[in-house]
Order: structure tokens, then sequence, then C-alpha cells
């Protein structure tokens, strides 16, 4: 286990959810302009760390970045997190036309900024850069269900366009590692569409490929999946060279303990959705239930199952904390 793993596992009540648009109550900002500025997202990022507790300051966890860098036309919101409205291709046939874009393209380069200028002051704990994984880009440029159709009637093309993703992703996160980042947490989500054979062609190997790029002794990678089929995707999961498992609500995460390996760190999965619709009471008590579900395995770690909402209640958040602190000390 790398250092900087052993350190967060050494500290728990530190945790590590995925907490970033919520900044946008506390600055009283749009979620429009806290994507748009590499100065906001730095302001976000500090805001988050100052506020709670955190063992990980994680930039903004929008997944239509990557997408728009390739050219695919992104929705804005002032209150919720972008989309992708529309990929670069209406046929499958079409992605020998794709062409890899340069890193800084589209918003990469404020992402990469923000990163920049996060690790210039925020010292004290790890920041960490956020990025899609190559299934979950890959139906973004051309269209989630198609893409499902095409992986049985036309593998190669897909895989084609798997690669490209890849390519691109790589050079993102080896970008946000030239500026300082000191890990990554990659949300492959779509591969939790798939079943596990499809998964193990489709996404799996071209996770594999970009962590066994990325990997170094000082960098820590997270693969997130929030995907309900990445139950039946242990197995092939806890072989990716991942330091950090992070898994969503929708699957009993003590049994994901049960199979995955030790010298990994297995994070989760207190409702998201429950920051925004739940009371701090309720918050408290899914946060307790994880805890005594999970809490005799050394390698577990309290965080959410995914992105919590920019319209999370901040009482809420507060009392995720509040629980977390309690429990741990």
């Amino acid at each position: 286990m790398k250092n900087k793993v052993k350190k967060l596992l050494e500290n728990k009540k530190h945790t590590v959810p995925i907490l970033s648009f919520p900044s946008t109550q506390i600055l009283g900002i749009s979620v429009n302009e806290l994507i748009s500025s590499s100065d906001m997202q730095l302001k976000g990022m500090q805001a988050i760390a100052d506020r709670f507790s955190i063992g990980v300051s994680l930039n903004m966890m929008d997944l239509s970045v990557e997408a728009e860098a390739f050219g695919a036309k992104v929705r804005f919101y002032d209150d919720d997190v972008p989309t992708v409205e529309k990929g670069i291709i209406d046929d499958i046939s079409d992605v020998e036309s794709i062409l890899v874009p340069e890193v800084g393209a589209g918003r990469t380069s404020i992402c990469i900024d923000g990163v920049k200028k996060a690790k210039k002051v925020i010292t004290d704990i790890p920041v960490f850069c956020g990025v899609i994984g190559p299934y979950s880009l890959a139906g973004r440029l051309f269209d989630m269900t198609e893409l499902m159709i095409e992986c049985f009637d036309s593998p190669d093309e897909v895989k084609i366009l798997l690669s490209k993703a890849t390519e691109f992703i790589i050079k993102y996160i080896k970008a946000f590692k030239e500026v300082g980042a000191d890990g990554v947490i990659m949300a492959e989500p779509a591969a939790g569409l798939l079943s596990p054979s499809l998964a193990e062609e489709f996404s799996m190997p071209f996770v594999r490929q970009i962590f066994d790029e990325i990997n170094s002794d000082d960098f820590i990678i997270c693969y997130h999946n929030c995907g309900k089929t990445a139950e039946n995707m242990l197995d092939m999961i806890g072989d990716l060279s991942a330091d950090i498992i992070h898994l969503g609500n929708a699957i009993n995460i003590k049994k994901a303990l049960e199979v995955l390996p030790r010298d990994k760190i297995i994070m989760g999965n207190v409702d998201p959705v429950s920051f925004k619709t739940g009371t701090p009471d309720s918050v408290a008590a899914d946060v307790q239930r994880v805890f005594d579900e999970c809490s005799g395995y050394g390698n577990f770690m309290i965080s959410t199952g995914c992105d919590v909402p920019a319209a999370a209640k901040t009482e809420n958040i507060e009392a995720y904390f509040k629980k977390v602190n309690e429990l741990y000390s």
C-alpha cells in the first residue's frame, strides 16, 4: 500500500466524500460560474476544505468536460451539473473520423489550472482530480443506448472509439499529475449498465490501460463505479491497479468488502441523494447503518455513494461529517 494511501486509512474520521458542487452555496455563486473559472474552482475547493473535515480535496467531478473537449454539445445550468446534450457522431461507422483533442481543449485547461492553484494553497491534505472513465466517455461521444447495441453489432468500431477516449483520458490525467495532483478519481458509471462479460470486453481493458499508464508510487488511483451491476464485477474490479475502490449505494458494500482485496481501501456508500432530500437525522442514520455493516473491515472508509448534489442541504452535509467524526473518535 502506498504511503499516501496508508495515511488516509490511518485517519478515517477525515472522510473522503465526493463533495465539490455544494461549494456553490458557500460561495453564493451558480454552478455555471463555478465550472467556468479556475479561480472559482480554487475557491470552491478551499471553501469545502475550510468548512468540513475532509481527507482529500477534490476538484469538480464534472463528467461533461472530456466530451466537450472532443466537440460534444453540453447544456449548462445554474443549479445543477452540466450534461452532454449531443455527441459528436451519429453512426458508429464514423469513429475513424474522430480526432483526439489536445489537453487544454474546452474546459480541460480550466480544470487543470484549478488543481494547479489548489496545490499552492491546500497543503495539509491531498488534492485529487476527477475524470470520466473510457466507456462512460464513449457513451457521451456517441449515444449510450446505441453504444450498448453496437457492442454486439459493431464491436471493432466500438473499440476504436474506446481507444480514442482512452488516449485522451491518459493525456488528461498526466497533465493533472504534472501540475501536482496527488491522485485521481475515475468515474466509470456507464460500465454499471453492462453485463460482466460486456464490461470485461468494453470497459475493463481500457481502464487497466489507463491505470497502468498513470500509476506511480506518489499518485493515488481511485476507481468509482456506482452502477448496480458493479456487484457482479467485483472480481475484475479488484484486479485493477487502483489503490481505492469507491462504490455506490446501489450495491451491498458489505458483500463487496468480503470479495475485494484487503490491501485496497474500499469506500462508500451513503446515499448522496439523501443530502438533498433527507434530514440531518436521516443522513446520520444512513452513516450509522453503513458503519455498523462495514466497520469490522480495516480497509473500509465511509464515503458518499456518488457525487453530492449541488443543491444538497448544508445541514445534511454537516450532519454527515458530525456523525463520521463521532463514530471514529
